[in-house]
């Protein structure tokens, strides 16, 4: 059994702080010391790479809260520099110094005394939930986000080994957005197979992506992708589709994975369900409106409607195992790495569609 290794750890981690949203966005950025000290149960990595999920982006923009000041960040992947003895991987093995991680965008409750969702498997609504990349720097978690040289990671917190054959950019995506994708694949086979089904996938982000190239490996007929971009659209067609557009009009499917969040995309996802069919939503994490259902349609043609949120523990695990067996252009998509000082001219930028993801190289061993 390892032992936490604390005499090398530094007294305080470097770290790019979100002070708000003001006039420009390089003014709301400062890079600080913060103090470097992990509770008994908590783990630490040394960050090597982390990537700009769009909901940072969100968050700076002023486009969906978010806590303030805080380290943002929650698609990294890094190396175990301390690490709690008995500290378990989702995969149940034991964790160990030096082992190269990510790590889950949920912390939620641990012990005996974990909450009613949680026993539940419901942990990504975990009553006491905290997130990764998300808390203030007085919540007591400082240092949770991957926008730094050093992340603790609490108890309760998912963390998978990756191997050495995963390459940091697609890694770092795994921790959100490969992992999520996971959870919508598994609320569409709880219903029905991928294999030989016809799916559509509304929005070609990079879970739109992922999706589109779960569907590939898993033997789907048919993978439309429908975006209105046309670059983006061209991505689509070198991660799995076999055809896309740039509307689902007249679309006929049996498996929808809506990823856009925009109504007349759920309203055109559902529309274009067979008969038996299932729409997973997981793109309307915002208010953007409601949209009329008819009742006597979800009845006649028995459709199934999940909405998706986060993921589970089990999800990380195989966003790795997925991006270990499979070699999809990951690195057309994720610009190239700029150091942390730069990263507040990345939020500045307008967001080019052909780069889903900018990439941040925090340390010299990042591959």
């Amino acid at each position: 059994m390892n032992s936490p290794v604390l005499a090398d750890l530094p007294t305080h981690a470097t770290a790019l702080v979100w002070r708000g949203v003001g006039p420009e966005a390089t003014a709301d950025f400062d890079i600080t010391d913060l103090p470097l000290t992990p509770e008994e149960g908590d783990a630490v990595v040394q960050v090597d790479f982390a990537t700009v999920c769009g909901s940072d982006r969100h968050t700076v923009e002023g486009r969906r809260p978010g806590a303030c000041p805080s380290v943002l960040g929650h698609e990294a992947v890094g190396r175990l520099v301390r690490v709690p003895p008995g500290r378990l991987g989702v995969t149940g093995t034991e964790l160990q110094v030096g082992d190269r991680v990510i790590w889950s965008v949920i912390a939620a409750c641990a012990g005996p005394q974990r909450c009613d969702r949680c026993r539940a498997g419901l942990s990504a609504k975990c009553r006491n939930l905290r997130k990764t990349g998300h808390e203030a720097l007085d919540s007591g978690w400082p240092l949770s986000g991957g926008y730094a040289s050093h992340v603790v990671l609490p108890p309760g917190l998912a963390i998978a080994p990756v191997p050495a054959s995963v390459d940091d950019l697609p890694a770092a995506t795994a921790a959100c957005a490969a992992a999520t994708v996971m959870a919508c694949r598994q609320a569409a086979t709880d219903i029905t197979p991928i294999g030989g089904q016809r799916v559509l996938i509304i929005g070609a982000g990079m879970l739109g992506l992922y999706a589109a190239a779960v569907s590939a490996t898993g033997g789907a007929a048919e993978v439309v992708v429908v975006d209105p971009d046309p670059t983006r659209r061209g991505l689509a067609e070198q991660f799995g589709a076999t055809s896309t557009a740039a509307t689902a009009d007249g679309a006929l499917a049996d498996v929808v994975f809506e990823l856009s969040g925009a109504p007349s995309s759920v309203r055109a996802g559902l529309a274009a369900l067979d008969v038996g069919g299932v729409l997973v939503l997981a793109g309307s994490v915002a208010p953007h409106g409601t949209i009329e259902v008819d009742p006597e349609q979800v009845v006649r043609r028995l459709i199934t409607v999940r909405g998706v949120h986060n993921y589970e523990p089990p999800h990380l695990d195989e966003a790795v195992r997925f991006l270990a067996d499979t070699d999809w252009p990951w690195h057309l998509v994720i610009g190239d790495p700029v150091p942390l000082a730069e990263l507040p001219e990345v939020f500045a930028r307008p967001v080019r569609p052909e780069v889903l993801r900018a990439g941040v190289r925090l340390s010299s061993g990042a591959r």
